[in-house]
């Protein structure tokens, strides 16, 4: 097998892990309408994923793609292989590539984390880590700029995910006849819609909290979920969104499938 060839397994084995993961989050979130003491987000979708028979070999199925996921992102970004190009518009999405790939990273060596020392000790070991790094940058007199300079992030993501969705731009990546795209291309929208909304929310959270921010765990998809979940017919809100997360597992299953994998990169060989 060509090194190039071997890099197009690993990219679409990513894009199938992160359908995984999205797919056990909605379920999840879904059961979550009905149930609050259900885990929403991404840590502890994989804790209760561990807690299942053969749960660790599928923990660590999931690690081994979302790496390989991460090693894509990077690869996208750095060796522009989607030809994003050198403008603006280009080096922000390629910026936002990057930064996509680091966040599944981190997530990654976090289940990584989970295989090695368990669920009970993983809980306990790093989290005092990060608060201590929290405490130490929100100690600075206007660490609220810092919050709200970070609450950007999630909110160019989700934009950029809303408009990808209605616009449907996301086809021009796909290799699949018309036949097939008529049934990927309304849930795919369906669920890039609705993971951008989730990454609004997301970023409305840090603003909101960014004067009064403390050394703690920041928002993430739970808190989002959560919020959700508290306003009036919100069992039923976050049904949706959670109808709008699986959707969106399916987008990331169909690009494992029939995505454009491009390896025009310099110092990888060809077949």
């Amino acid at each position: 097998m060509s090194a190039q060839h071997t890099l197009v397994v690993l990219a679409r084995g990513g894009y199938a892990a992160r359908g995984v993961l999205y797919l056990i989050i909605g379920i999840f979130a879904l059961l979550a309408a009905q149930d609050s003491t259900k885990p929403k987000d991404s840590h502890k979708s994989l804790e209760a994923l561990l807690s299942q028979p053969f749960g660790y070999v599928l923990v660590g199925l999931v690690v081994a793609g979302l790496l390989a996921f991460a090693g894509w992102r990077v690869l996208q970004a750095i060796g522009d292989v989607d030809h994003h190009g050198t403008k603006l518009k280009g080096l922000v999405i390629r910026a936002g590539l990057l930064a996509g790939g680091l966040v599944n990273g981190a997530l990654a060596f976090f289940a990584l984390g989970l295989l090695i020392t368990g669920v009970r000790s993983s809980g306990s070991s790093g989290g005092g880590e990060t608060k201590d790094l929290l405490a130490h940058l929100l100690s600075w007199d206007h660490s609220n700029v810092l919050v709200y300079l970070v609450a950007l992030v999630p909110l160019g993501v989700g934009i950029a995910h809303i408009i990808k969705g209605w616009k449907a731009s996301f086809e021009k990546y796909f290799e699949a006849d018309e036949d097939v795209m008529r049934y990927i291309r309304p849930v795919s929208r369906i669920g890039l819609i609705a993971r951008g909304v989730v990454f609004i929310e997301i970023a409305l959270l840090l603003a909101i909290s960014g004067s009064r921010y403390k050394a703690m765990d920041p928002p993430g998809m739970k808190e989002a979920l959560d919020a959700l979940q508290n306003l009036p017919a919100g069992g039923l809100i976050l049904m949706v969104m959670a109808l709008g997360l699986i959707a969106f597992s399916a987008y990331c299953f169909s690009e494992a499938a029939w995505r454009k994998i491009n390896m025009d990169v310099p110092g990888v060989p060809t077949s």
